[in-house]
C-alpha cells in the first residue's frame, strides 16, 4: 500500500520536510517513488510548496495521506473534506487530566469559600465589641 507522508531533512532544532510517496511499510527515510513537496513550519507565512496534480494523481492511484499530511493538504486548498485527528492522547494520561481538574475546582471553591466563612467571623467579632462597647459607656 502506498503512503504520502512526510519525511524529515533540515538541520538540528530546525525542521522542514519533504512530501514523499512510498511503501507503507517501509521507514519514511527509505527509498521513494517520488517527491511532491517541501514543509517547513517554522515559516508560518509562507504556504508548503506542493505539486498539487501529482498529489491529486497519486490519490487517485490509491495513495493514502498520513493524517498530519491530509490536515495539511486541506489547509493548502489540494483536498477537501474534513480535518482527521493526528495525534491520540493516551487513556491514562486523559484520566489523570480529568482528576487535575476536579482537584484545582476544588481548590477554587475552597478559596471562594474561606473569604465568606472569614468575614461571617468578623461580623459576629464586631458585633461582640459593639456589645461591649455599649455596656462599658452605659
Amino acid at each position: 500500500m502506498l503512503a504520502i507522508r512526510l519525511r524529515r531533512i533540515g538541520k538540528k532544532s530546525q525542521p522542514s520536510y519533504r512530501l514523499v510517496v512510498s511503501e507503507k511499510s517501509k521507514t519514511p527515510n527509505s527509498k521513494v517513488l517520488e517527491f511532491l513537496g517541501n514543509y517547513n513550519p517554522a515559516i508560518s507565512g509562507k504556504p508548503a510548496s506542493l505539486k498539487k496534480e501529482r498529489i491529486l494523481h497519486w490519490i487517485s492511484k490509491g495513495a493514502k495521506p498520513s493524517a498530519t499530511v491530509h490536515n495539511l493538504l486541506l489547509r493548502e486548498g489540494v483536498v477537501e473534506g474534513d480535518k482527521v485527528k493526528s495525534f491520540n492522547i493516551p487513556t491514562k494520561v486523559k484520566v489523570k487530566k480529568a482528576e487535575d481538574n476536579k482537584k484545582k475546582e476544588e481548590e477554587k471553591k475552597q478559596k471562594i469559600e474561606e473569604p465568606v466563612a472569614e468575614e461571617s467571623k468578623v461580623s459576629v467579632d464586631e458585633n461582640k465589641d459593639v456589645e461591649n462597647k455599649e455596656e462599658a459607656s452605659v
